[in-house]
C-alpha cells in the first residue's frame, strides 16, 4: 500500500462527507480512534475515520444505505476480490478496513479495552464536527482503550492525549 504522503494521487479523507453519511442514514455509531483523538485536540495526523457501531439488523441496513453510492471496498484488498456490501457480509464479520470514495472509514464491531457500541455510550459526549452531531468517546476513556490496544502507534499517542487530560483537569 502507498504511503498517502509519498503520492500525491492517493485520496484523501473527507471527513466531513463521511460523518455526514452516517448521520443523514442515522447510523448509530461512536466515534473512536485518531479523529477522537483530534476531536479532544490532539495534533497528531491521522487518515482514516474509526467508528464502533451499533449490530443491529436495523442499524446494519443504515450501514449499507449510508455507503453503498460510495463504492466500499476492503483497503489493502487486490483489486478484484469478490467484496460484497450487504448486510450480511456486515452481520458475518466484525471489524472492516474500507476504502470509499469519499475516504477510508474503519467499521468496528468492538474495540479492545471498551466492547462493543452499548458498552461504550456510558463512555461518550455528543460533539458537532463541522455542524454533525455525532457521540465521541471521551478523554478518559479515549486514553484507556488506547493503553489497553498495546500498539505502539497508540503508545506514542497516549502522551499527549495525557497532557491534554491534565490540562483540562488543571483547568477545572
Amino acid at each position: 500500500m502507498a504511503n498517502r504522503a509519498c503520492n500525491p494521487a492517493a485520496k484523501v479523507t473527507d471527513f466531513k462527507a463521511l460523518l455526514r453519511r452516517l448521520a443523514e442514514c442515522e447510523v448509530k455509531f461512536i466515534v473512536v480512534g485518531g479523529a477522537a483523538a483530534t476531536a479532544h485536540g490532539s495534533a497528531r495526523l491521522t487518515l482514516d475515520l474509526d467508528i464502533v457501531y451499533e449490530r443491529t439488523p436495523e442499524n446494519l441496513a443504515r450501514m449499507i444505505a449510508a455507503f453503498a453510492p460510495h463504492k466500499p471496498y476492503l483497503r489493502g484488498a487486490p483489486a478484484g476480490l469478490p467484496f460484497q456490501w450487504e448486510e450480511r457480509t456486515l452481520s458475518m464479520g466484525l471489524n472492516f478496513t474500507l476504502t470509499t470514495a469519499i475516504g477510508d472509514i474503519d467499521l468496528l464491531g468492538e474495540i479492545t479495552g471498551g466492547g462493543g457500541y452499548d458498552a461504550l455510550l456510558p463512555s461518550t459526549i455528543v460533539l458537532r464536527p463541522y455542524g454533525i452531531e455525532c457521540l465521541c468517546l471521551t478523554l478518559e476513556s479515549l486514553i484507556r482503550v488506547k493503553r489497553a490496544t498495546g500498539r505502539p502507534k497508540d503508545m506514542e499517542a497516549l502522551a499527549e492525549l495525557e497532557a491534554i487530560w491534565d490540562e483540562g483537569r488543571e483547568r477545572g
